[in-house]
């Protein structure tokens, strides 16, 4: 949009001012310029390979003046609990991501995505450039969940969850799984995954025969939710930031960089556990009644056969006073 100048003039794309300037995401602001949602100079744009001089160029984005001199970048680490959604608005009123952190002052937006009952670690900021970085694939900065599933894992489902599956078309297949925790009729896995892929690991789940109770994210290349609590946030700088997620100040990779360890130790399926002696296996078709389509019916029959059990142990207990008291009564009788 700005015109040629005699001094050398650096233009940068629409998309990344927008960004730049704390408002979404690069991958959000081409939404909003393909949607007719921003001007440049009062003029709408729609096409993405514009670019604008940061100096002289007035941007603005539904009908808001943006000014990336007058940002200040901001990142926090938020510790997401379940049944809210990674937006900084939802349309159908439920509660969102933003709500956690309302006494923040600069308008920052999410990074990433966690599903709605989803929880665990969740970056927020209004650096654009370092979100994209975030996002991108090509910086392979690995993702750490731990994900509880119904049943038990043996040796051939953790070998199917490790071999990956083809889904639509797409390839997924995580760098590693490992069980880390048998419960009675639950496992816990650790999942690491470098491309984060849109609902990668419920799909591998899924695609296995698996129903997952619990999804969690614990790490972000070695940036860790340890010490956060769920619903709660803490700040970090950018230095730090980029230190723990393994990319350099350009931009760059690091080589060799750190990640995250768990001090869970991984557990040798092929050995029976005492504690999951009587569990089904996990891909058993009686979970897949927990799945997210039939989990409310679930567990309204459930709360109902639960009920019905506590009015029948009410009424029971109601007829054992009497017929014990006639039973005393005999024997007093008997044995005078």
């Amino acid at each position: 949009m700005s015109k040629n100048h005699s001094k050398e003039v650096k233009l940068v794309r629409l998309q990344k001012y927008i960004a730049d300037c704390g408002v979404t995401s690069r991958r959000k602001a081409e939404e909003l310029i393909e949607n007719g949602h921003v001007k440049v100079n009062q003029k709408k744009i729609t096409e993405l390979g514009t670019k604008v001089n940061p100096e002289e160029d007035s941007v603005m984005v539904k009908g808001q003046i943006i000014d990336v001199l007058s940002v200040d970048h901001m990142y926090l680490v938020l510790n997401k609990p379940r049944g809210c959604v990674t937006t900084v608005s939802d349309p159908e009123g439920r509660k969102t991501v933003m709500d956690y952190v309302g006494g923040v002052k600069a308008r920052v937006f999410p990074v990433g995505r966690l599903d709605y009952q989803s929880e665990g670690l969740l970056m927020l900021t209004n650096d654009g450039d370092l979100a994209n970085m975030v996002m991108h694939p090509k910086y392979e900065v690995v993702k750490t969940y731990e994900v509880k599933v119904f049943g038990k894992i043996n040796a051939d489902i953790l070998k199917k969850l490790r071999s990956g599956i083809t889904d639509k078309g797409e390839t997924l297949k995580p760098l590693s799984v490992r069980v880390v925790e048998q419960l009675p009729n639950k496992t816990w896995i650790e999942f690491r995954l470098n491309e984060g892929k849109n609902r990668e690991i419920r799909r591998i789940c899924e695609a296995c025969g698996l129903t997952i109770d619990k999804l969690r994210r614990v790490a972000i290349g070695a940036l860790a939710i340890d010490g956060i609590a769920p619903g709660t946030w803490s700040y970090i700088t950018k230095a730090e930031l980029l230190k723990l997620l393994g990319i350099t100040k350009d931009g760059s990779k690091v080589k060799n960089a750190g990640e995250y360890v768990s001090n869970k130790k991984s557990i040798n399926v092929r050995k029976v556990s005492k504690k999951q002696k009587e569990a089904k296996l996990a891909d058993d078709k009686e979970f897949t009644k927990y799945r997210k389509e039939t989990y409310q019916a679930t567990i309204k029959l459930q709360k109902e056969i639960r009920e019905k059990m506590k009015e029948k142990k009410a009424q029971e207990a109601k007829n054992i006073p009497i017929k014990a008291s006639f039973e005393k009564g005999k024997k007093s009788r008997v044995f005078k």
